[in-house]
């Protein structure tokens, strides 16, 4: 459920020319799209909601009813009323999309993975093979296989982070992986503090926890050490959530004095550093990577996620928690009221890919160098009044537009054909309208294409032309 409060912070200024409760329908309806309230979120009482929205109770009741009518919302008697998704739409990775047009004909760029590599069908064949051997156990496994686990703990103590096999905990998925340590440190209403802007499943996450999150401002270049320690002081949060390896969205890597003097600092202040690094395989320029932040942490406050989705494939739902022992072992008794362990042929095939990762990661590498550099070429050539850093790793790029229009670029761009993720599911409070995410995983020619329909689409936000999709407010209307 959400929070009167939190539902006042997601909303923003929610207000417009139009009408307050179509402005107030239309404000949720874009929570919805684009992912940041996901269906089955119980939102706020009406008397609640206006109260702390500072409308009236007539308002939010007929914003709720236009809701309803939309099949964005559904309501029972004396129960409340829930986020619903309605008929024509389907959830994806980044919010919900309307079934018009054919998938085939769109170019994606809402979620940034590659396609599975080919060694894929040889791991699975292996895997299938070595099934046998574990088929004999009940395949419950709620901290991972053995093997997997060994695997994992080898690979950070090759990038300079002694790992025991102990201090890994496999799970289904990075994603599932970070709603377990929530689960585990995080109480309802405890702060959170995440960089601004950071990885949109994140925020989602925290909003299903209920905490009160607050927010480091990244810059452009990239973290202030100074800055984002003193934020963490004043904040003093239970969990800090960071993405210091090729950050999603911007890309930016955080340099290891920063790193250092953060898990330092997280012990006075009593904040658990949970750390994404998914993508800290993916550097593309050969520079030298930092330690991992874990390796600066002296008082096991740091817990580390990972994961086969980025670097591997998103499509072998394999993730994993590396922290100290006794905290894995209060991760998986946690873990046993939800899925028991995730699935014993899928970690079977994740070890036999992990195990060619001399292969995998260095293609991996050059596919998305390729690609990143005809993205570049392709947005400086078609829009040049567009802003951006190059990243030496990841798969994304954090591109400044030349106005505060990513919400409705994003619209106009379904009409083109690109389906893209508008700032506003990186930030909070509804900001980050002047930024856009493009991850470079589609092929060169694909993106030069891409550059080209967004483009076109920039120009239909200024004319309010034909070629611009419904937008969530018109969808209300």
């Amino acid at each position: 459920m959400l929070s009167a409060t939190q539902f006042a912070r997601l909303l923003g200024d929610w207000r417009s020319r139009e009408a307050d409760y179509l402005a107030l329908a239309g404000a949720v309806h874009r929570l919805v799209l684009d992912g940041r309230v996901p269906p089955g979120v119980r939102l706020p009482a009406e008397r609640e909601a206006a109260l702390v929205l500072g409308a009236s109770r007539t308002t939010v009741t007929a914003a709720y009813r236009r809701l309803r009518e939309s099949g964005f919302l559904t309501s029972r008697q004396g129960a409340g009323s829930w986020t619903s998704v309605p008929d024509g739409h389907r959830i994806g990775s980044s919010g919900l999309w309307s079934d018009a047009g054919a998938d085939e004909d769109v170019l994606d760029l809402s979620c940034a993975a590659l396609p599975a590599p080919p060694q894929l069908a040889d791991a699975a064949r292996e895997a299938v093979e070595e099934l046998p051997r574990f088929a004999n156990g009940s395949g419950y496994t709620p901290t991972g296989l053995a093997p997997l686990r060994a695997a994992v703990a080898e690979r950070y103590t090759a990038r300079g982070l002694p790992t025991s096999p102990e201090q890994i905990m496999i799970t289904t998925g990075a994603q599932q992986a970070f709603d377990l340590t929530l689960r585990l440190l995080l109480s309802p209403g405890e702060p959170a503090l995440v960089e601004v802007p950071t990885y949109a499943n994140a925020l989602v996450a925290l909003t299903a926890h209920r905490a009160r999150v607050a927010g480091y401002g990244l810059p452009g270049t990239g973290w202030d050490g100074d800055e984002l320690i003193a934020t963490l002081r004043q904040v003093r949060p239970r969990v800090a959530y960071l993405l210091p390896d090729f950050h999603n969205p911007t890309g930016h890597l955080m340099p290891a004095e920063t790193r250092e003097r953060l898990a330092a600092a997280a012990h006075p202040v009593g904040a658990d550093l949970v750390v994404d690094e998914t993508f800290a395989e993916l550097s593309l320029t050969g520079e030298d990577m930092p330690l991992p932040l874990a390796a600066f942490d002296r008082h096991s406050r740091v817990i580390t996620l990972g994961g086969m989705s980025k670097a591997y494939w998103g499509g072998l739902r394999i993730g994993w928690i590396r922290a100290a022992g006794p905290v894995i072992q209060r991760l998986a008794a946690l873990r046993v009221g939800a899925d028991m362990g995730s699935p014993v042929l899928e970690q079977l095939v994740a070890g036999r890919l992990v195990a060619r990762a001399e292969e995998i990661i260095p293609a991996q590498r050059a596919t998305l160098l390729s690609r990143r550099d005809a993205l570049v070429a392709a947005l400086r050539a078609e829009c040049p009044d567009w802003r951006f850093t190059v990243p030496t790793g990841g798969m994304s790029m954090w591109v400044e537009l030349d106005a505060p229009v990513s919400t409705a670029l994003a619209a106009a761009a379904e009409g083109r054909g690109v389906r893209v993720a508008a700032g506003p599911r990186f930030g909070l409070d509804g900001l980050m309208e002047r930024f856009v995410r493009l991850p470079y995983t589609l092929p060169e020619a694909q993106l030069v294409d891409v550059v080209r329909r967004l483009r076109l689409a920039r120009a239909d936000v200024d004319a309010g032309g034909p070629a611009r999709t419904q937008s969530a407010l018109e969808i209300v209307a």
